[in-house]
């Protein structure tokens, strides 16, 4: 059962960068289908907590110009991400897709690595908010979900993971992921689980 009290919705990384071919990802010669596959996905979820009154929480992987906030990701194990200018803070490849367009009241978080909660202001946020329990939905399943996953649950979050509005580059890390989270960060739920919920 996915919770209805005491919930937010933490949509992961759904930007131009990794959903869209003319991405950074895309440029980097990735497969991006799947991740573009699962904008409509999470908008259905978006569109459930809207109307169940359930806060919206976005999440952008962006860099400060010059990848002095980047470590080693773009720095030396992905190099090319910052010979083409990957999710630089404003520009079109680190914005949300346009069919996620967050709104009024909707909240967005930046960060600089796989996880929500390493060096932004997300637990703070929790916390005023008076969330005890997550549902992420987002990409890509096996990096930014399941390490935002993991981090969640180290802080006793309720944290449920929604199967079929993730989604990796990879299918089988995509699998990966979902049993890893299921064997001791959370619970694996599906956008039907979510949507009788909320009702």
């Amino acid at each position: 059962m996915v919770p209805n009290k005491d919930v937010a919705l933490l949509v992961i990384d759904m930007q131009n960068g990794f959903c869209k071919p003319k991405g950074s990802m895309g440029s980097l010669g990735f497969d991006i289908s799947r991740c573009d596959s699962a904008i409509g996905q999470v908008r259905k979820l978006i569109d459930a907590a809207h109307k169940a009154n359930v806060p919206v929480i976005y999440t952008r992987y962006v860099y400060q110009p010059g990848y002095k906030d980047g470590g080693i990701l773009p720095n030396e194990l992905v190099p090319g991400l910052k010979e083409i200018g990957a999710l630089q803070e404003g520009s079109w490849d680190a914005a949300i897709v346009d069919e996620l367009t967050p709104i009024e009241g909707d909240l967005i978080i930046d960060k600089s690595r796989y996880s929500a909660f390493y060096g932004t202001r997300l637990e703070p946020l929790l916390t005023g908010l008076g969330t005890r329990n997550l549902v992420m939905c987002g990409v890509t399943t096996n990096m930014c979900v399941e390490t935002s996953a993991r981090d969640a649950s180290q802080r006793d979050y309720h944290t449920h993971v929604i199967e079929d509005a993730c989604a990796e580059v990879d299918h089988q890390r995509h699998l990966n992921a979902i049993q890893t989270i299921s064997f001791g960060f959370g619970w694996i739920n599906t956008i039907d689980d979510v949507l009788a919920s909320w009702k």
